[in-house]
């Protein structure tokens, strides 16, 4: 891609458009004319923050990059906006149930987090979805409304189902899924050991298919849910037990991240059908839930892509509501009640990661010298291929002088291996056939985008990008973008308004080769860089990665004993501005080291003992020593990231 260098004609919303802000950021994000990017947390509602001047002020409070900035207004927005889906379908389609939503708590276990959506939707009587022990101990000490739902999934062991039990007795409404085969059989055992039962629910595994990454996660082999032949087998034992009464909820699961409404409304008829078929069994029902799956567009395509949903949220919940009501209508029998497990679509938008770049290799070379009177040929090569580049705006004779750039280089190489050509001279090769290229891309950008450009002068711009060094872990902050090859949206919060003239990708602070951002959305597609601005002296540049609100910190690991960054809850004030409700600040180097077990303390006494020892050889002064382990205990107690 070739990147146009004059500026004149470039806009804030020439930059919003170039990184997809107008399509995945509506309507939370936007751009000021300023080339600031604005957050409207309430959405279309009003109000708006400038992330800029807002990452200024944080710091201003003491607060370090990299920043996690949580908002929880558009958490509250999204539940509603949730909600107010379900809500018109439900009107549309002349639909007698309702829907009732639970937040499944591996999506980000936060504690901050997972109080505000109970606290938000508690008007909805909104619940949780739990798929661990400790997941279930959370959800239970949050939920105090007897009308919100707690979805009990996962692998459970005795104690667990009789959490479970104990809890519905407390007036929660816990539902144990059946999940696997051999978990009917400990319900039975633990219902008839305690005299009660919990509210029971059973998760069908679908032939339906889903696709993208997720596509084996559901089907004949998927890890979770009864096969037809083993789930009539559990509501025998359940009727044989006494507890059919209390098989109240269908579950089923196609997948995370559901790009293809097509797949949703395959897997809602064949669950419709289930459930129909479990209430003429005799098991009373009344819910159905529809599980997790409910897409984000990353990428703002609209595109059946694993970046993207080719539904809107109104799509998602028209479907679900009329396909349910057309299984159930014709046999009579009553609507459920509608639960979704919704994650990802939720928590993605509400926290937006800022990082700061400390420097980009490439940018600034240092001046070519003046060519010595004994120079070598190819090096004087170089310097006759360059002025001529300079010379000409003849695209046949540049794709040319490249070549023969190209060649010359090659020829310092293997002059430089022989021993011809030492260390300076062959860095002055480098640095002439680096001048080359950039000036054949200068002239690149002039001509219109349309221009008939040879492929190898096309791709020239790719191979002098830049490599700018970002001060984060991705295995910390990012995991998913390692893992899986998750895209997310990822751009600079200020100088919109000035067109980028670089090109680049991230590399972060671990020693690992992993450790780099080299995929970025580009309209349903994937590229490898990143349209960047060059650094300026003495000026910050920093970078936003947004819809990471899902998953990312739990996921997230101390590779290189990087921790957790600091992070920040904030409200808007209904008189403007906002309110900084909680910080949560980051691990420590010493926090890290004693999840791995190592003493602070004692390190450093050992450290403290060494230097006794070199003062005591004469190869360190007291001064000295005392320096050091002023150092030493301070690093202990600042955060593991880098700070200017």
């Amino acid at each position: 891609m070739v990147i146009q260098a004059n500026n004149n004609t470039w806009t804030a919303a020439d930059g919003a458009a170039l990184y997809g802000l107008d399509r995945w950021g509506d309507p939370y994000f936007g751009v000021s004319e300023r080339g600031h990017v604005m957050v409207q947390p309430q959405g279309d509602r009003g109000g708006a923050l400038d992330l800029v001047e807002l990452v200024q002020e944080l710091q201003g409070r003491g607060l370090g990059l990299p920043l996690l900035i949580r908002f929880d207004d558009i958490l509250e927005d999204r539940l509603e906006r949730l909600h107010a889906a379900f809500e018109r379908a439900i009107a549309q389609y002349g639909y007698s149930g309702r829907y009732q939503g639970v937040f499944p708590v591996k999506c980000n276990q936060q504690r901050h987090v997972v109080e505000q959506l109970v606290e938000s939707g508690r008007r909805w009587h909104f619940g949780l979805e739990a798929g661990s022990k400790a997941e279930l101990l959370i959800a239970l000490s949050l939920l105090s409304d007897p009308e919100a739902l707690l979805i009990c999934n996962g692998t459970k062991d005795r104690r667990y189902i009789e959490t479970a039990i104990l809890a519905r007795r407390l007036g929660r409404q816990p539902v144990v899924v059946i999940e696997q085969a051999d978990e009917a059989q400990r319900i039975i055992e633990a219902s008839q050991a305690l005299g009660a039962a919990p509210l029971i629910g059973i998760r069908a595994r679908l032939s339906s298919r889903s696709s993208g990454r997720w596509g084996s996660s559901v089907g004949e082999k998927a890890k979770f849910g009864l096969s037809l032949p083993d789930l009539l087998a559990s509501v025998e034992a359940l009727r044989d037990a006494g507890l059919l009464n209390e098989l109240r909820l269908l579950h089923f699961h196609v997948g995370s991240q559901i790009s293809d409404i097509a797949v949703l409304k395959d897997a809602l008829q064949e669950a419709g059908q289930i459930y129909v078929e479990l209430t003429r069994l005799g098991a009373p029902m009344g819910y159905l839930d529809v599980g997790g799956g409910l897409g984000v567009d990353y990428d703002g395509s609209r595109t059946a892509t694993a970046a993207s949903t080719n539904y809107s949220l109104q799509n998602y919940a028209n479907d679900v509501v009329a396909t349910v009501r057309e299984c159930c209508q014709p046999h009579g029998v009553p609507v459920p009640t509608l639960v979704s497990e919704s994650g990802r679509a939720l928590a993605s938008h509400f926290s937006v990661l800022v990082f700061d770049v400390l420097g980009a290799e490439g940018q600034h070379q240092p001046a070519l010298p003046a060519p010595a009177e004994d120079e070598p040929l190819v090096l004087r090569n170089l310097r006759d291929t360059l002025q001529a580049v300079e010379a000409t705006q003849e695209l046949e004779q540049l794709q040319e002088a490249w070549n023969d750039a190209l060649k010359f280089k090659d020829d310092a190489l293997a002059a430089f291996r022989l021993g011809y050509l030492n260390l300076p001279q062959r860095a002055i090769a480098e640095q002439l056939t680096a001048a080359c290229g950039a000036a054949i891309a200068r002239y690149l950008g002039t001509l219109p985008a349309d221009a008939q450009v040879p492929e190898e002068l096309r791709r020239l711009p790719a191979s002098l990008a830049s490599t700018y060094y970002a001060n984060l872990s991705i295995f910390r902050s990012a995991p998913d973008t390692w893992a899986i090859d998750q895209l997310f949206p990822v751009l600079p919060i200020q100088r919109l308004h000035e067109r980028p003239t670089a090109l680049g990708s991230f590399a972060d602070l671990t020693c690992d080769s992993d450790g780099k951002l080299e995929r970025f959305i580009d309209r349903g597609q994937v590229k490898s860089l990143l349209e960047l601005h060059n650094l300026q002296p003495e000026q910050p540049y920093w970078i936003g990665l947004f819809l990471a609100g899902a998953y990312q910190e739990v996921m997230g690991n101390l590779h290189n004993l990087f921790g957790s960054t600091d992070a920040v809850h904030l409200r808007l004030l209904p008189s403007g501005g906002y309110t900084v409700d909680h910080v949560v600040r980051g691990d420590t180097n010493a926090k890290v080291m004693q999840a791995m077990e190592h003493n602070p303390e004692l390190l450093l006494e050992r450290l403290r003992l060494a230097s006794e020892e070199a003062i005591g050889r004469g190869q360190l002064k007291i001064s000295e020593a005392s320096r050091l382990m002023a150092h030493l205990e301070a690093s202990l107690g600042q955060t593991t990231y880098l700070k200017g």
